[in-house]
């Protein structure tokens, strides 16, 4: 059973997600939050697996809320739920420490699959569309938000890694799939999936959404 809490301003938009989660058999609602500080609050209360963080809440945001959520090391999995498709607040959302992010018009189907897929571990957000999601919102972040400029080798995430690891770390923010990586490289998919458990353990990021804001922040990938 996958636990989850909704974090959002809108008394209507928190009734239409928690009608949808629990028309399923595998999902539960734990409670609701109506800004970030209530949400922190029923994240330590209760622990779900999964918060539903809408990010433009009263008070403190859920950006913010994301960030202190996962700063506390609680297992709990973040999926951001915004209202735009291209808004730059999503992607510091990832970078807070949110496990991927979805549109609040998507299909139910959409989010009942995203929530599953933060609740395992793995990241909403398709490789792909990560790379253009980033390559989209780097232009129109501050110069503070851009990724650093420093040499990769400089960076200390990056000083466990292997040759492999740091060359399948790369591929990983320019988009390739598991499928991708194990065709170019010449690889079993089962290899490639052990070197990305292995970069997420030596490096901390959480997932691969996280992997990918990595590699831009270390300058082994830049915007196109």
């Amino acid at each position: 059973m996958t636990t989850v809490l909704i974090a959002d301003d809108q008394p209507m938009q928190r009734l239409g997600f928690r009608m949808l989660l629990e028309s399923q058999d595998d999902m539960t609602v734990l409670g609701e939050a109506s800004n970030g500080t209530e949400a922190i609050r029923q994240v330590d209360r209760h622990h779900p697996d999964v918060v539903l963080m809408d990010i433009r809440m009263p008070g403190l945001d859920g950006i913010e809320a994301t960030r202190r959520i996962v700063a506390t090391g609680a297992r709990t999995r973040i999926l951001i739920v915004t209202t735009f498709d291209l808004d730059e607040y999503a992607y510091e959302g990832l970078r807070a420490g949110a496990s991927g992010f979805l549109v609040k018009d998507a299909q139910p189907e959409e989010l009942l699959a995203g929530i599953r897929a933060v609740a395992s571990g793995d990241a909403v957000v398709a490789p792909s569309l990560t790379r253009r999601l980033l390559d989209a919102y780097i232009h129109h972040l501050p110069q503070s938000a851009a990724p650093a400029t420093a040499p990769p080798q400089e960076d200390p995430r990056l000083s466990t890694l292997t040759e492999r690891e740091r060359e399948i770390l790369t591929v990983v923010g320019q988009g390739w799939t598991n499928t991708e990586i194990a065709e170019r490289l010449h690889l079993a998919e089962s290899t490639v999936k052990t070197h990305i458990g292995r970069i997420l353990a030596k490096t901390g990021a959480r997932d691969r959404v996280q992997a990918v804001i990595l590699a831009y922040d270390t300058a082994l990938v830049t915007p196109a």
